[in-house]
C-alpha cells in the first residue's frame, strides 16, 4: 500500500513539474550574456546562488529553503530583463520568500538582519517591494516541485524496497550534491525528476549495487524517462561532481566567512548564527558568454527606482567564499 502511494505521488509530481520550470529561452539568454552592467550573466547568477547557499547554512535553514529560493530566482530571471545592480536584492528577496514558505516562523530571520548579515546595500523597504514584484510576476506560486521533491521520493522508494538503501544511499550527501549542481545555471534546464534520478543513478553506480540499480530502473520505467535524456544529465552531473571534488575546488585556505554585524544586531542574533559551516566553491567555467539580444520582459514598472541598490557592475562586495568541505 505504501509503495503504491509513493509511486502515485511520483507520477503526480512528474506530471506537474513542468509548471515550475524556468523558461528555457530566458536561461539561454542568461548563458549567452557577457558580463556587463546591462545584463545578468551565468557567472553572476551562479555567484549569487553560492551566496544563498552560504546564507542558508549561516541561518540554519533547510536544503528545501535553498532549493526553493533558487527555483524562484531562476524562474524570475528567465522571465524578466534584469539589471545586475538589482540582482542582490532579487536573490535575497527570493531567499526570504522561500524561508517564509518553508521554515518555522520563529526561525525566520528579520529582513533587517538578513540585509545586514548579507552586507547588502539596499533597505528593508527595497526588499519588501522586490518581494511584492517577484510574487506577482510568479503568480504567488512559491511551493515548487523541485529536484529535491523527487530526491526525497526516490529515497523513500529505495528504503521501502531494499534493506541496504538506508545505509548506502545517504540523503544528506545527495542533497549536498544537488546543491552543488544548482550552483550552475545549466542544471536549471533539467527536469527536476531527471536531475534527481541522475544524482541517484550516479551514486548507485559508485556503490555498484545491483538491487539499487534495479529500483532506479523501475522508477525510470514508471516515469517513462528516456535513456538518452537520463544519460545526458548523468554525464553533466558526473562532470560537476568531478569538478566539485577536485583539489582546485575543495582546497581549504583556512579562512572563515567574515560578517559585518553591528553590536545591536549581534545581540539579537541567535548564537547558532555564529557557527558558519564552510561551503564548497563550485567552479564556474565553460559557459557560453557570447552576446545575445534579450527578449525577456523588462523590469520597467518602477523597479529601476531601487536607487539604494547601487552596486558594482556585477555584484556587490561580499564575504569571500572559500573551500567549504566535502559532501
Amino acid at each position: 500500500m505504501e509503495a503504491f502511494k509513493l509511486m502515485k505521488q511520483l507520477k503526480t509530481n512528474f506530471e506537474q513539474e513542468a509548471h515550475y520550470l524556468p523558461r528555457e529561452k530566458g536561461l539561454n539568454l542568461i548563458e549567452s550574456s557577457l558580463e556587463n552592467d546591462r545584463q545578468i550573466s551565468a557567472r553572476c547568477r551562479d555567484a549569487r546562488v553560492e551566496d544563498l547557499w552560504s546564507l542558508t547554512n549561516f541561518f540554519g535553514y533547510s536544503t528545501q529553503t535553498f532549493v526553493q529560493a533558487v527555483n524562484l530566482l531562476d524562474r524570475f530571471l528567465a522571465m524578466m530583463k534584469v539589471q545586475p545592480k538589482h540582482l542582490s536584492c532579487i536573490s535575497l528577496s527570493c531567499f526570504h520568500i522561500a524561508a517564509k514558505v518553508v521554515e518555522e516562523e520563529c526561525n525566520i530571520s528579520s529582513t533587517h538582519d538578513l540585509i545586514r548579515i548579507s552586507q547588502s546595500k539596499f533597505t528593508v523597504s527595497d526588499l519588501s517591494r522586490m518581494e511584492k514584484i517577484i510574487s506577482e510576476k510568479l503568480n504567488f506560486q512559491f511551493k515548487a516541485i523541485t529536484a529535491l521533491t523527487f530526491l526525497h521520493l526516490y529515497h523513500e522508494v529505495t528504503l521501502l524496497h531494499t534493506s541496504e538503501g538506508k545505509d548506502s544511499l545517504n540523503l544528506d550527501k545527495l542533497e549536498a550534491q544537488l546543491k552543488a549542481c544548482l550552483c550552475r545555471l545549466v542544471f536549471s534546464k533539467a527536469k527536476p525528476s531527471v536531475l534527481a534520478l541522475s544524482l541517484i543513478a550516479q551514486e548507485i553506480e559508485a556503490l555498484q549495487s545491483a538491487d539499487l540499480l534495479e529500483i532506479a530502473q523501475h522508477i525510470q520505467r514508471h516515469l517513462k524517462i528516456a535513456d538518452g535524456e537520463l544519460l545526458y544529465w548523468r554525464e553533466l552531473v558526473a562532470k560537476c561532481m568531478m569538478d566539485y571534488s577536485s583539489p582546485e575546488c575543495c582546497k581549504p585556505d583556512n579562512k572563515k566567512l567574515v560578517w559585518i554585524v553591528s553590536r545591536r544586531t549581534a545581540q539579537n542574533l541567535h548564537s547558532s548564527y555564529y557557527s558558519v559551516p564552510e561551503l564548497p566553491t563550485i567552479p564556474e567555467g565553460g559557459w557560453d558568454e557570447s552576446g545575445s539580444e534579450d527578449s525577456s520582459e523588462d523590469m520597467s514598472c518602477g523597479e529601476d527606482s531601487l536607487g539604494s541598490d547601487s552596486e558594482g557592475p556585477c555584484f556587490p562586495p561580499r564575504p569571500r567564499r572559500h573551500s567549504y568541505g566535502h559532501t
